[in-house]
């Protein structure tokens, strides 16, 4: 028999502070174990009635057989503390990038369902890609876009499934433009604002290479206020001119990005690069706070799973 004990307790303690924490935070999803014993490389996250479940891969030898009975101890272990059937109780491997494209399709099909955050709701899939629709790591910064977002025009660049826009209107953005290359999360963000209401002639979804956009906003003089940019670690979409390297490519971005920053306005950049460091000639050029310590929500125990700036013009 395989033993979890110490897996299982501790993300029963943790479910347990953490479940109670969520609903006064008005959250349907959140982390209820991340990494938490080091014998157990493992992210569980709650998304309404469901789980996910990330194995993290540490390189250790374990035939096939010894792996299937431990992960599905986990499993087992994870429906007794939450109640939450087997079925669905989702499992991924997250191996370190190493050159595939970050939205990689899976082999599986799930199901869309809609969980809520600080009000707002969002379309999730478990089991289609190696994310869910929603980065939770990054729920301190939406809801800071939404309280500073009143009368502002905002652009959002690698916008994935569109989540900062979606805050950006409920905080009072007049219009947006929502800027990502994949057709999937084009569509998927035009669910989601749908599904928040968002009025789609204030707030336009634009398919483009980001590099190009920007050089194309700034040649016709767009402006914004406020600009969120998460790119991924590592890109090689065969739509985009190149590959992106957000550790090579960073500084190029975040100067083109404040071409197109209105005086006052502010520049959020992160990524979730561990080795991540950032030009030392952008806080010479420009104001650049680092967030991260704020940006990381209280329910992740790795505090380190994302850098987050605010970059303002230096005048």
């Amino acid at each position: 028999m395989v033993d979890v004990s110490a897996f299982a307790n501790r993300l029963a303690k943790n479910y347990k502070h953490y479940g109670k924490w969520a609903k006064r935070q008005g959250l349907d999803a959140w982390r209820a174990y991340d990494k938490d014993v080091p014998q157990f490389p493992l992210a569980v996250d709650v998304y309404g009635d469901h789980c996910h479940l990330q194995e993290y891969d540490t390189g250790w030898d374990m035939d096939d057989e010894a792996h299937a009975q431990w992960l599905a101890a986990i499993v087992e272990a994870i429906g007794q503390v939450t109640g939450v059937p087997t079925e669905r109780i989702v499992t991924k491997t997250r191996r370190r990038q190493k050159g595939e494209n970050q939205y990689e399709k899976l082999g599986a099909s799930g199901e869309d369902f809609v969980i809520g955050e600080y009000g707002l709701r969002f379309i999730v899939n478990l089991r289609d890609y190696l994310d869910t629709g929603l980065f939770l790591d990054h729920r301190n910064t939406r809801k800071r876009v939404r309280d500073e977002a009143a009368g502002k025009r905002f652009l959002n660049l690698f916008a994935y499934t569109g989540s900062f826009t979606v805050y950006a209107a409920a905080g009072g953005a007049p219009s947006s433009e929502t800027v990502d290359l994949s057709n999937t999360y084009q569509g998927w963000a035009r669910r989601n604002f749908e599904l928040n209401g968002l009025d789609p002639a204030r707030h336009t979804l634009v398919r483009a290479d980001v590099f190009q956009y920007l050089a194309d906003a700034i040649a016709t003089g767009k402006r914004f206020d406020m600009i969120v940019m998460d790119p991924p670690t590592f890109s090689n979409s065969k739509k985009m001119l190149d590959t992106l390297d957000v550790q090579r490519d960073h500084s190029v971005l975040i100067t083109q990005a404040m071409k197109v920053l209105a005086p006052g306005g502010v520049l959020y950049f992160s990524n979730n690069l561990r080795s991540f460091e950032l030009d030392p000639s952008l806080p010479i050029l420009y104001r650049v706070e680092e967030l991260s310590r704020q940006s990381v929500p209280e329910d992740f125990r790795n505090k380190k799973i994302h850098r987050c700036f605010a970059i303002r013009h230096a005048d």
